[in-house]
């Protein structure tokens, strides 16, 4: 599938990333809106995808430099051999009964993403594992459990994919009462008002606009290129930034070899936009 897969996105001007695995496939595109609509209509032709799901927002810059097509073990990787989310997952929750769930007084709320994603919004009330990946979260569960004996679980994450496998893997585990949002926060931020809402901040998303709010419209923050963590225009001015080498949460984190590779990186980006060659948005600083 990978080959004629990339060869059909290329032709109609499609970038992004989809990947592919044997538990389906997932992605983030951008194109017009005739190549949108064309290759999604290509994607649903494809074996057992009919009833893919797909959610829209806008960017005001190409957010994507170029199309890859991967294959991957798993589509999001938590390391769980026995983890099977087309097996049975838990109970979806849509986006409008959502406040209603994590308001109960008998219902515990996990933030199912990475740290540096929870650091720039997450759910009133959310509980947040502080993983650095999403390999730690069944460690954290069985560190954490005892802390959720009788209670139901509601579990979210950005676009509902990571609570395939998390509520999957809470269900193997004996807990019966296992909640996810269902199409995840961008789906929630995409129906739910505003005026209505229990999110928080923004939600961090994995292209160059960083982090979109409440009807998906584009966020405040941008991306330091060295830790790939989000900063906000402001961080630019604390003495530890220096673009694309280091921000406020790196900056200790890297050695000085390591921050000179990061400016000969910079330097050689510089280099290459001089000569008309094409970088995402955002990576050079413009």
């Amino acid at each position: 599938m990978r080959g004629p897969l990339q060869e059909k996105c290329q032709e109609l001007g499609i970038y992004g990333s989809l990947l592919i695995a044997k538990e389906g496939i997932n992605g983030t595109i951008a194109g017009s809106r005739a190549g949108i609509d064309a290759i999604l209509s290509h994607l649903r032709s494809l074996p057992g995808c009919s009833d893919l799901e797909h959610k829209e927002s806008t960017a005001s810059l190409p957010p994507f430099p170029r199309m890859k097509v991967k294959l991957k073990k798993e589509i999001v990787t938590m390391g769980q051999p026995d983890v099977d989310p087309k097996a049975r997952v838990g109970h979806y929750v849509e986006a409008q009964d959502w406040n209603a769930l994590i308001s109960a007084p008998d219902v515990v709320v996990i933030d199912t993403r990475n740290d540096y994603e929870v650091g720039i919004g997450t759910f009133e009330g959310a509980i947040d594992p502080q993983t650095k990946s999403f390999r730690e979260f069944p460690q954290w569960w069985e560190e954490n459990k005892d802390r959720f004996h009788n209670k139901r679980v509601a579990m979210f994450c950005t676009g509902g994919i990571r609570c395939e496998k998390s509520t999957n893997y809470l269900l193997g585990q004996g807990v019966n009462d296992v909640y996810h949002l269902k199409g995840g926060i961008l789906k929630y931020l995409e129906e739910v008002p505003q005026a209505e809402s229990k999110w928080d901040g923004e939600c961090f998303v994995f292209d160059a606009r960083v982090s979109v709010g409440h009807g998906l419209k584009e966020g405040p923050h941008q991306l330091c290129y060295a830790c790939r963590r989000p900063i906000l225009p402001q961080d630019k001015e604390r003495p530890e930034y220096e673009h694309g080498v280091a921000c406020h949460q790196c900056s200790n984190e890297t050695t000085e070899a390591d921050k000179d590779r990061f400016r000969e990186r910079q330097k050689q980006i510089h280099l290459a936009r001089e000569r008309g060659e094409q970088h995402m948005v955002g990576y050079d600083g413009n």
